[in-house]
């Protein structure tokens, strides 16, 4: 039974091969899957009405999204690597859209008036914040040392409000994009190691 795959171009199965590699082969494949579909950004701004900045973290969670999925071996090859990015990111627009819907909804619920903090006298509260911040702290550099090296430098540089460019040359990243791409990864590893705790 010969079961046919679907033409992928020579430089689409390139592309895959060098992300499913190591090292810097690998960081090449991914910042080249990420310019290579970046116009899909503009077509969201005016297909889909999103800001600038909406359009781009669409895009970026689905470009990592498809970069883990290539990695792991769950790309089947059914489709062109441009059709399958597209699906990629439409689900990530759906999911945005989802979530922004139940962030307005949320806005309206109200706080129970027998809320603890609000039976705290107002030097309490200030006393017991101060305990919760230094928690707070203490798990964020536990966890910030156990995404690694580059994440946590990225990751302490943003939170100090160096911008994405500034980031690029300080740490010796080809452009910005390729930065809030990685920020966004950090970011995410960051929140598994919370979800995990």
């Amino acid at each position: 039974m010969n079961i046919l795959k679907p033409f992928l171009l020579p430089d689409e199965r390139e592309l895959i091969d060098s992300i499913e590699q190591n090292g810097s082969e690998r960081k090449k494949g991914e910042e080249r899957l990420f310019t290579r579909y970046a116009y899909f950004i503009k077509e969201a701004i005016h297909k889909y009405s999103l800001s600038e900045e909406e359009a781009f973290d669409v895009y970026s969670d689905a470009i990592l999204s498809a970069i883990e999925k290539i990695s792991n071996g769950s790309f089947q090859r059914r489709s062109s690597l441009k059709t399958w990015v597209y699906q990629i990111f439409h689900n990530k627009y759906v999911d945005f859209i989802r979530k922004k819907s139940t962030n307005r909804s949320s806005i309206h619920r109200t706080l129970s008036i027998s809320d603890p903090m609000f039976e705290v006298a107002d030097t309490s509260k200030t006393i017991i914040q101060e305990l919760m911040d230094k928690t707070d702290w203490k798990l964020l550099r536990e966890k910030l040392n156990q995404i690694g090296d580059n994440c946590r430098q990225m990751l302490l540089l943003w939170a100090d409000g160096y911008s994405d460019k500034e980031i690029a040359l300080a740490m010796e990243y080809k452009t910005s994009d390729v930065v809030k791409t990685s920020r966004l990864r950090c970011l995410e590893k960051l929140k598994q190691l919370y979800r995990s705790s």
